[in-house]
């Protein structure tokens, strides 16, 4: 019976596993599908746009690479990315780049129709080289932290590329002539296409209101393909395929053999001067491909909750674009539309990215005899209505506020220069006009967080009230000054500005760096000044809280001490903690006062520290006997953090610090104590684990009293463990006083 349930059981959980594997297949292929519905059409008409700008005559290679294209990019990239859900396909910049340098070969370089396409296609090959490259060797990250202004510029430098070649094509006018000229000659133009247009171009703003489920782009073609046999009925002449400007044009049976055959043989026949000509081309190309990749993975992170592998997907993409070249479709990138149509119909694996290959794979050869009737003016209205949506409008929104003006004319900048003069000069102008409204920015914010001196600002050390009235009244002559931010050429001359008084009239100058993120060799250099000012006056410059250890900063003690400007033995003085700075500076003013350190007097006995004072004689012999005597070198480790313990130290000589671990081997300091000084009190009082650690910076003299041996004592002698409590509650109870002002000075700070 047992056995039998069990294999109910099993059968019960295999069944309900395949079911749930049949419907996480049917998910991914209906949102292969409609990926694949809104990929195609587009491909097809950036395909149409590359072949027609080299000639007329080959708009139906040019759909054929597009389908192509949509096929093997769809297949190979997200077998070698993994990054699911995500649509490759050919893209807007592709065929802006690519028709664009169609258009110069033929017209300027007056290269035959044969050698133009193979620079093409070359200028594919070359793109997919260096995106594979920038992958390898990790740019992906880089590429990232291009300006959004000369993205935007970029993107909406494309937009007016396409609209400004499609809309001869919507008029039906010769794709040669420009847009003005185009525009102008009425008489050329073709009113049939201009319908079809029209008519693509209304469905595909007007349909996602009426239905989500079919894609715009499906549409658009639907109604443009319509209209145009609508018309072709009382027009007949429309209805012959040949020599028919209208339409695509038909396809030859065999093409695709023909076209991987002739891709294969241009590839041994390369020569370098043909590399030289294209490398332009190709890096443009290569970064709009990237970025609009980059792009659409960051979009898709934030809908599926996971982080892509940046670097990764350029090696697919490097990958994908080079079979496509082999393959003779058209170079692609990672579509925004395509991809969010997969997902939010379903398909979050890679298996629905690779079945919208497959799908577009299948129209190559089901859809080979429709595609010969695709209307050209359906193709432009699809490109118009895509260029439309890519520009970004949203920038004139900058101009309405003065802050945000000169982003604007970055933005503007890169689209004028990507229209009259090309993208590769548009995406530099773009990055020296981000770099200076950075540097701009910049040089406005004071890279000084805060500025105080030694009269405000101690030490962590105790100190006697002899001391602290030297440091109150000489404590001006050192300065604290904490840095923020970027050290380089851009800020190092305000940086002077504001302490140059201070070199000219104080001793001491202590740089604190903790909130330093980078700097340059040009404030390195004027570092070296500051510290030769100081010194012709009997000064010196300090540093502290050198960033070596943060992951994301450079490693400025080391690049400081290639430059010479640190060293042993000479050079600026470095210290790894800022407390240990102001100690140094607060022990060489009270030197310069005449005041001598403690450290060499004699060790004190147990009735001359301040916690004890008042007691009787008999109380002290008394706990005389319960402490006993330790001495440590210098560096010797009283305790360490975590540790437990009882003991209550008293300092009779030297000094000891508390330090506080943290990550990468560094150690925040939380106090000093000194002769006549007492710490660990309380573990003391709750025999907890230790919250820090304790080491002798001196050698160091100490009574050491246990809470075990001090209960012994006070089960005899309460009044005398009631005094030492209520002496220690006085004193704990100063000490968190104290603690709440530094607490709110790191809240200013």
């Amino acid at each position: 019976m047992g056995e039998r349930m069990s294999e109910q059981l099993s059968a019960t959980h295999a069944a309900s596993t395949q079911t749930g594997a049949f419907n996480s297949f049917l998910s991914d292929f209906w949102g292969g599908l409609a990926s694949m519905l809104v990929a195609l059409p587009s491909s097809i008409a950036f395909g149409v746009v590359i072949y027609s700008a080299v000639s007329p005559e080959l708009a139906g290679m040019g759909a054929l690479a597009g389908i192509i294209g949509a096929a093997t990019l769809g297949m190979v990239a997200p077998l070698v990315g993994q990054n699911g859900g995500f649509i490759t396909a050919p893209c807007a910049p592709a065929a802006a780049v690519l028709s664009g340098l169609a258009i110069q070969l033929v017209t300027k370089n007056q290269f035959t129709i044969e050698r133009t396409v193979a620079l093409l296609a070359l200028t594919a090959i070359v793109s997919a080289v260096l995106q594979f490259i920038y992958g390898s060797f990790r740019a992906g990250r880089l590429i990232k932290y291009i300006p959004y202004q000369v993205v935007s510029g970029y993107m909406s430098g494309v937009a007016v590329i396409i609209f400004v070649k499609q809309f001869p094509n919507l008029l039906g006018t010769p794709s040669t002539m420009h847009f003005f000229e185009s525009a102008l000659s009425t008489g050329l133009w073709h009113w049939e296409g201009i319908v079809v247009g029209l008519a693509t171009m209304a469905a595909m703003f007007l349909g996602p209101r009426l239905t989500k489920k079919v894609p715009a782009a499906i549409l658009g073609l639907a109604s443009g393909v319509a209209t145009y046999f609508v018309i072709a009925f009382f027009r007949p002449a429309m209805l012959l395929m040949a020599n028919n400007p209208l339409i695509v044009g038909p396809i030859k049976a065999g093409g695709f053999f023909h076209v991987v055959t002739e891709r294969v043989s241009a590839f041994t026949q390369i020569q370098l001067s043909d590399v030289v000509l294209v490398l332009g081309p190709a890096l443009t190309l290569s970064a709009l491909l990237s970025i609009d990749t980059l792009k659409t993975g960051v979009v898709l992170d934030a809908l599926t909750h996971r982080r892509h592998n940046s670097n990764r997907e350029l090696v697919a993409q490097g990958t994908a674009n080079a079979v496509a070249f082999f393959t003779g479709g058209m170079p692609g990138a990672g579509t925004m539309g395509p991809t969010l149509v997969n997902v939010t119909s379903g398909g979050g694996t890679v298996r629905s990215s690779f079945i919208e290959g497959v799908l577009a794979l299948v129209g190559v050869v089901a859809l080979s005899q429709f595609i010969a009737w695709v209307p050209i003016g359906a193709l432009a209205g699809i490109l118009l209505v895509i260029s439309w949506r890519m520009f970004d409008f949203g920038m004139f929104r900058l101009l309405l506020s003065p802050r945000t003006r000169l982003d604007f004319v970055v933005i503007a900048a890169v689209v004028i220069v990507a229209e009259g003069v090309g993208l590769i000069q548009a995406s530099l102008v773009g990055v020296v006009l981000a770099i200076l409204l950075f540097i701009r920015s910049h040089i406005r914010t004071t890279v000084i967080h805060r500025r105080t001196d030694l009269s405000v600002w101690r030490s962590k050390r105790r100190r006697p009230t002899e001391e602290m009235e030297i440091l109150d009244q000489k404590g001006g002559n050192a300065v604290i000054v904490n840095l923020q931010g970027d050290l380089f050429f851009g800020t190092t001359d305000q940086l002077f500005s504001e302490i140059e008084k201070d070199l000219a009239t104080k001793r001491y100058l202590l740089l604190d760096f903790r909130r330093v993120d980078s700097m340059d060799y040009t404030a390195a250099h004027l570092f070296e000044q500051m510290s030769t000012r100081l010194q012709a006056r009997g000064g010196e410059l300090l540093f502290s809280g050198m960033p070596s250890n943060l992951p994301t900063s450079p490693d400025i003690a080391h690049y400081l001490a290639q430059l010479g400007v640190v060293r042993e033995g000479g050079g600026i003085r470095v210290f790894e903690m800022r407390d240990s700075a102001l100690e140094w500076m607060e022990a060489r003013i009270l030197e310069s006062a005449g005041w001598t350190a403690q450290e060499s007097d004699p060790p004190l006995d147990l009735g001359d520290f301040e916690l004890l004072s008042g007691f009787a004689p008999d109380q002290l012999t008394m706990l005389l006997r319960t402490v006993r005597e330790v001495s440590l070198p210098e560096g010797g480790a009283i305790f360490g953090q975590g540790a437990m313990g009882e003991e209550m130290y008293f300092v009779r000589r030297g000094r000891v610090h508390i330090l506080l671990p943290l990550e990468g081997g560094k150690k925040h300091h939380l106090a000093t104590f000194c002769r006549g000084d007492f710490f660990g009190e309380i573990a003391f009082l709750d025999r907890g684990p230790r919250s820090a650690r304790a080491e002798a910076d001196t050698e160091v003299d100490l009574y050491v009293l246990t809470r075990s041996a001090f209960d012994s004592i006070g089960k005899d002698n309460p009044l005398l463990a009631s005094s030492v409590f209520e002496h220690l509650a006085l004193v704990i109870s100063e000490r968190l006083r104290v603690a709440n002002v530094e607490l709110r000075s790191l809240e200013e700070r």
